[in-house]
């Protein structure tokens, strides 16, 4: 990363941290607004946010790293998110989930290499009673229990 870069992510920070200044835990809500200003929480936020809050960068990395919907890397264009918690498991997910990502393309955990899509884990969507299921785009996508369902998923990230 750039000075440049790294000198905008610490100003970013700065003023995000202000806005937050006297707030008891403003740890996870600071690094939720650096997440949705900057789309991650890499290195160079990590550093600025333990300065601003006078925690160690360890403190700050295990927060971020922790929490699932932390990232070091932008999401691609679209977010899917796919639960694996035991309900899900229990009908089918795993050869669903393989089905999923061979469709869309991408590996779990990653990123298309166009951006287009993310295909990330999840653990629990709270839908267990009509799993399989997913987040798309922030949108619940259940009952995925075969091709018509993965299909209609692939045709929202192809958008």
């Amino acid at each position: 990363m750039s000075i440049e870069k790294e000198e905008a992510v610490e100003a970013l920070v700065a003023r995000l941290a202000a806005a937050r200044k006297g707030e008891r835990g403003a740890l996870l809500p600071l690094l939720h607004d650096i997440q949705h200003e900057l789309g991650r929480v890499d290195g160079a936020a990590v550093a600025a946010v333990a300065a601003e809050l006078n925690l160690s960068r360890a403190e700050v990395h295990g927060v971020v790293s922790f929490y699932h919907d932390f990232r070091e890397r932008p999401a691609g264009r679209h977010h899917v998110q796919y639960c694996r918690a035991e309900s899900c498991q229990s009908r089918g997910g795993a050869v669903i989930e393989a089905a999923l990502a061979e469709r869309l393309r991408v590996a779990m955990g990653e990123t298309r290499a166009d951006g287009q899509v993310t295909l990330e884990p999840v653990y629990c969507l709270g839908l267990c009673a009509i799993g399989p299921n997913a987040l798309v785009d922030g949108a619940p996508v259940a009952r995925i229990d075969g091709t018509a369902a993965i299909e209609r998923i692939a045709a929202t990230v192809a958008a």
